[in-house]
């Protein structure tokens, strides 16, 4: 079962520093490109920071959570698992618990809300 876009979002959040300290950006790039994730401008702009990759990648998520495409996360977490090397962060993302995050998040908001972003789960 593939977990909801806006479940990922917020587990890739909750685990940005260790995505950032730990992914080589270009081959997620590319796999974000050719699923029509990132457009060319995207690219240009993230082939400019060649030299810091990690600034690259924070760039990247960056790009990723202003994004609205419907599927950002989950193409995303397949690039991730595409790379034999990032096994154990798979695990760590598919063991990621956000159901408290999305309680404290949605606390205020309408109760519809909050069912329809459970629902999503």
């Amino acid at each position: 079962m593939t977990e909801s876009n806006a479940a990922l979002k917020l587990k890739f959040q909750k685990l940005h520093q260790t995505v950032v300290k730990s992914v080589n950006p270009v081959s997620i790039m590319d796999f974000l490109f050719q699923e029509a994730v990132i457009g060319v401008d995207n690219m240009r702009a993230l082939q400019r920071i060649k030299d810091d990759s990690q600034q690259q990648c924070r760039e990247l998520m960056t790009l990723l959570h202003d994004s609205e495409h419907p599927q950002a996360f989950i193409q995303l977490y397949l690039a991730i698992k595409d790379d034999s090397h990032l096994q154990w962060l798979v695990e760590r993302i598919d063991n990621e618990s956000v159901t408290d995050q999305l309680q404290q998040r949605y606390i205020s908001e309408p109760t519809g809300c909050v069912i329809m972003c459970f629902s999503e789960i």
